[in-house]
């Protein structure tokens, strides 16, 4: 009776894997799948409110930190007077909060550039009224007491005075497309310093300080675009078009940097003297608390030393302020992460081998230390000036989790979220609340209101809907793991093994990587897997019939400096090295097929697969490289040199590369490339191919019309996938 039983059981779970639905592509590509977010939460400063768009894009709506619940719609585009609207795409506020900048008829222009036009709202009157006429703006800005607004257009910087009737001027006459930009950064800087805005006003309003980019030297690179469809572009019907733009190449000359300053009473332009190297960066400029006074960072060429100085904007006299040195070089984002208080600075930096804080004051005294044990921390929340809390994110626990964390004044560290996984923090702008993300591997984000202390007051989004959903599908089985390399590396990865796994078969494998310096696709949060989603496309793979592993090796983040810059200067070299280990380390399971193990990735993750089916050891049958970068003098001046320095100074880094290694390619090869890639070139794939053509080595390769880097629009992002699966199939199986 009992083996009845068993029996009846056994066929029942076989019934209900049966009947589980499938996961399809176009589903996952489609957003049908997509968590609940919460969108553009702004805090409100000095207070215990935040602003957020509404779940339909309509709204503004004004939430309490503490309850979570709604107090007021600030912005709702079918009640305003004046101008009309029909949608809007964001908003900036201003910093009394009496006013909102509203954006609409975003134009993207590179990954973190966009025009867009834009409108003043008045919060209490409902008026809408364009900011201006004469064309779509860029990164608009509120002056601190929110009576001007500064903006580019055209490359040059214009002024709208709210007091003078919105009366708007122009402020610089000289810009012109690929020879002069004045207040947002040259495409280089914009990728590789992270930024969108390269002006600011000081403290008064008095005067507006901005960096100018010389760029009539930097060679241009011409993308070719084709009528093509979603969007079909007419105008290249029969002729294709060119796009043509300053990209500095690895090596080659940057552009020519200088910061100014402009008295808005007296029009009077300046000059502000930093001290900077002929090749050198001036990659941020931002306000001081003091009403003439700006700061702006310095880098070498060489990127391993990073200079603050404070400036006076009248006088254009700058002084040293903090000058960080870092063996190697200083990791971008620092930039991004350091924070500029009223009496205040706070600097990461790896200096004592791994990423910690250190505040200063204004005058450059360091002030104390946050952290200082063998993590990294990760991310930078706030300094309350008034109590001296520093609120950040650190891997402590782990280097695939994060937590939330305040350090006193006191120098005692508290931790305020308590669930292991992926947390993340939004403050109030008086730090009494914050709005914490939590995720793992296997549950979607959790939006939770907390208190100070880290107590859970209430649960903004837990995304139910979402887990109940995915629980009719076959997902794959995700399970963390470390191994040790033949070379003595402890490394740490995820694999994702078919919902009916048997340890007695033997599968194939597709490993993922992306491998690039301070990257991390090891996490326990639910941005897991090759195209985040939980790792729903893994999923995929895996109801197909394989195991799906990811290994992060050298150079990646969350490990310290010595672990993420034992690469420098030899990209590639050890990321490869330690894919082909795992590959190894995998073949000796008793679960898994040696014969029928694959790699793919995506840019450097491109990269870093064809280098490693070129290692020399044969371990991979089957391989996909996405948007690869195959030989670094091909790539970008500011992100190739601060790891690999110029080719002239280290020939033998950049020689040893996927072209030079054409003929040691093991393994059957997809390559996948959008011919309108910005940032990774097509004349990486193009170049690489000739290669193989003349090594003799067989491949395959898809274009992508008219598409960037991230290769979507349309179907193209389900018909992408669906050519990587399918070639791990046909290949693998």
């Amino acid at each position: 009776m009992k083996k009845f039983l068993i029996a009846c059981a056994a066929l029942l779970m076989a019934v209900v894997v049966d009947a589980a639905d499938k996961l399809t592509l176009k589903a996952i590509t489609g957003g049908e799948f997509s968590p609940q977010r919460v969108y553009g939460v702004n805090p409100i400063e000095g207070s215990d409110r935040y602003a957020s768009i509404s779940g339909d894009g309509k709204r503004i709506v004004e939430y309490s930190f503490k309850t979570g619940q709604e107090t007021g719609v600030l912005f709702d585009v079918e009640k305003t007077l004046g101008e009309k609207i029909e949608r809007f795409d964001g908003y900036v506020m201003s910093p009394d909060g009496s006013r909102m900048l509203i954006q609409t008829n975003t134009e993207a222009v590179y990954r973190r550039s966009f025009k867009a036009d834009y409108y003043i709202y008045t919060i209490k009157s409902r008026k809408l009224e364009r900011l201006s006429d004469g064309g779509k703006q860029q990164v608009p800005l509120w002056s601190p007491d929110g009576m001007q607004v500064a903006f580019v257009r055209d490359n040059n910087l214009f002024l709208v005075k709210l007091l003078y009737d919105n009366a708007e001027s122009q402020v610089t006459k000289d810009g012109k497309f690929n020879e002069v930009i004045n207040g947002i950064p040259d495409w280089v800087y914009e990728e590789e310093f992270e930024y969108n805005r390269a002006f600011c006003f000081t403290a008064d309003g008095t005067m507006l300080c901005w960096v100018r980019f010389d760029e009539k030297a930097v060679r241009e690179y011409s993308l070719q675009y084709f009528q093509g469809m979603k969007p079909q572009r007419a105008e290249y019907e029969l002729y294709p078009g060119l796009y043509s733009y300053k990209y500095p190449k690895a090596g080659e000359v940057n552009s020519t940097v200088t910061a100014w300053s402009f008295d808005i009473k007296s029009r009077q332009t300046r000059q502000l003297q930093v001290p900077v190297d002929d090749d050198g960066y001036l990659p941020r400029i931002l306000p001081m608390s003091e009403p003439d006074k700006v700061i702006v960072a310095s880098m070498n060429r060489h990127q391993d030393v990073l200079n603050l100085y404070t400036v006076n904007a009248r006088s254009t006299v700058a002084q040293l302020l903090i000058k960080e040195s870092v063996p190697k070089y200083v990791r971008e984002d620092v930039l991004g992460q350091m924070q500029i208080g009223k009496s205040h600075i706070l600097l990461p930096s790896d200096r004592d081998g791994y990423m910690h804080l250190y505040l200063y004051t204004m005058n450059g005294t360091q002030e104390r230390k946050i952290g200082d044990g063998q993590y990294d921390i990760t991310d930078i929340y706030g300094y309350n000036e008034q109590t001296g809390d520093v609120f950040y994110q650190a891997a402590t626990r782990s280097a695939r989790d994060r937590q939330v964390y305040v350090n006193h004044k006191n120098g005692k560290t508290e931790c305020l979220t308590d669930q292991q996984g992926w947390n993340s923090a939004v403050f109030s702008g008086d730090y009494q609340y914050f709005l914490n993300t939590w995720s793992d591997a296997n549950t979607p984000f959790v939006y939770t209101v907390r208190d100070q202390k880290g107590r859970v007051l209430s649960t903004r989004v837990d995304n139910a809907d979402l887990k109940e959903k995915l629980k009719r599908y076959e997902l794959g089985k995700k399970e963390f793991f470390e191994f040790t390399t033949g070379e003595g590396v402890k490394l740490e990865g995820w694999m994702m093994k078919p919902a009916n796994f048997n340890a007695s078969k033997k599968y194939p494998v597709v490993m993922f990587q992306y491998s690039g310096p301070a990257s991390q696709q090891v996490v326990d949060s639910w941005n897991i897997g090759s195209m985040g989603q939980g790792g729903l496309f893994d999923s995929y793979l895996c109801q197909e019939g394989f195991i799906v592993v990811c290994v992060d090796g050298r150079g990646t983040g969350a490990r310290g400096a010595e672990f993420e810059k034992c690469t420098y200067q030899a990209l590639g070299l050890l990321e490869a090295r330690d894919q082909v280990e795992t590959a190894l380390w995998l073949g000796k399971q008793s679960y898994v097929d040696a014969d029928r193990i694959g790699i793919w990735g995506w840019s450097y993750g491109g990269y870093c697969t064809l280098m490693s089916m070129s290692e020399g050891r044969p371990v991979f049958r089957a391989g996909v490289a996405v948007a690869p970068p195959t030989s670094y003098r091909y790539y970008d001046s500011v992100y190739t040199e601060r790891y690999m320095r110029t080719p002239k100074e280290n020939p033998t880094g950049y020689n040893d590369n996927p072209i030079t290694r054409a003929e040691k390619l093991h393994g059957a090869l997809l390559l996948c490339h959008g011919v309108a890639d910005d940032n990774v070139h097509a004349q990486n794939t193009y170049e690489y191919t000739e290669a193989l053509v003349q090594a003799d080595k067989d491949f395959k390769m898809n274009l992508y019309t008219n598409r960037n880097h991230s290769i979507y629009g349309g179907n193209t992002r389900n018909h992408l996938l669906r050519q990587i699966a399918q070639f791990f199939i046909d290949e693998l199986k």
